[in-house]
């Protein structure tokens, strides 16, 4: 039972009598927002379910992201104390990811530019200072689960990106929380035999679509230094990636403030309810609700979902369909 024991301490020695060496001491930056700033809030988002094998929150409020870098794998714990921001990196992308950091927590994004013009919105900016756009700087590393969530439901998306990431990702470079893994690299993709998509739970046509892109996995991450709207026309010349999945990359690649999603199966009915009452709202009624929040859209979208008005639900949970018992 949890708690019932002291935990066992550390084994100072492996097999053979060689002592263990503790971890290499890693490269660190602090950082002084000009702000108040919520970690949680802020890379949230770049989580793909409490399982995801590339970002752990600790008990002691720090955050740990383990990605591929243009310089190759890297770990990055960051943490928030008195106002300072903290951050601690390993690996050869440990230098890139330090240079990132103050981008990655939203040093370019500018909360003063919305403007609410409705209630709830103006409630929830205010109980939530510390919310700001992340701007990882990566494209794939979002591009990639944001195909796996196309048309399942979000457990199944999350299942399959735990499972392709550990079994055929590289450890975390450092002292990272046990079994954090950095995401396989492009030709790694590519290679992955088609069982394995399907033992994860991956059709064909997701599979395919990710196969496509890391072929041009170069391009894509050209898009890193493009303008949003530049950016998700670029992802979307790879069959497979429509409005959807490149809005979902660039709003975490590129912390795009009015790239609204569309095509969501429930994004839609949310905001209607939220800012107009409506449950039922479609695309178009969710632009026109948004229409005044014009270059923040995604900003409004996201004080509804963390104010709490949702519509109560009226159906079961879509059932996960499992393909990988057929």
């Amino acid at each position: 039972m949890a708690g019932r024991f002291a935990p066992r301490p550390p084994r100072a020695t492996v097999h053979g009598g060689i002592p263990r060496q503790a971890p290499a001491p890693g490269r660190v930056r602090v950082w002084v927002p000009d702000g108040p700033l919520d970690l949680g809030l802020v890379l949230g988002p770049l989580r793909r379910g409490p399982g995801d094998p590339t970002f752990r929150t600790m008990p002691d409020g720090s955050v740990w992201r383990a990605s591929r870098t243009p310089a190759g794998p890297g770990t990055l714990r960051v943490t928030a104390r008195g106002g300072e921001i903290r951050g601690e990196a390993w690996g050869p992308g440990a230098e890139w990811l330090l240079e990132q950091l103050p981008r990655m927590l939203g040093a370019e994004d500018d909360p003063s530019a919305f403007v609410p013009r409705h209630r709830l919105l103006a409630f929830t900016a205010h109980r939530r200072p510390g919310l700001r756009l992340a701007r990882t700087g990566l494209v794939l590393e979002s591009l990639i689960p944001s195909i796996l969530e196309q048309k399942v439901t979000t457990l199944e998306a999350y299942q399959a990106w735990r499972l392709l990431v550990r079994k055929f990702g590289e450890p975390a470079p450092g002292p990272a929380p046990g079994r954090m893994c950095v995401m396989p690299t492009a030709r790694t993709w590519a290679l992955i035999p088609s069982w394995e998509w399907h033992l994860a739970g991956v059709d064909n046509k997701r599979a395919s679509t990710i196969l496509r892109a890391v072929r041009v996995a170069a391009r894509l991450e050209e898009a890193a230094g493009m303008e949003p709207a530049a950016a998700q026309e670029r992802l979307e010349l790879v069959s497979g990636i429509g409005p959807w999945t490149s809005t979902e990359t660039v709003q975490r690649s590129h912390g795009a403030p009015d790239a609204v999603t569309v095509g969501d199966l429930h994004l839609p009915g949310i905001v209607g309810f939220a800012l107009g009452g409506d449950r039922y709202t479609d695309d178009a009624g969710m632009l026109r609700l948004l229409e005044p929040y014009a270059g923040q859209r995604h900003r409004a979208a996201r004080l509804v979902l963390l104010s709490g008005r949702v519509p109560e639900r009226r159906a079961p949970r879509m059932a996960p369909r499992g393909i990988e018992r057929l």
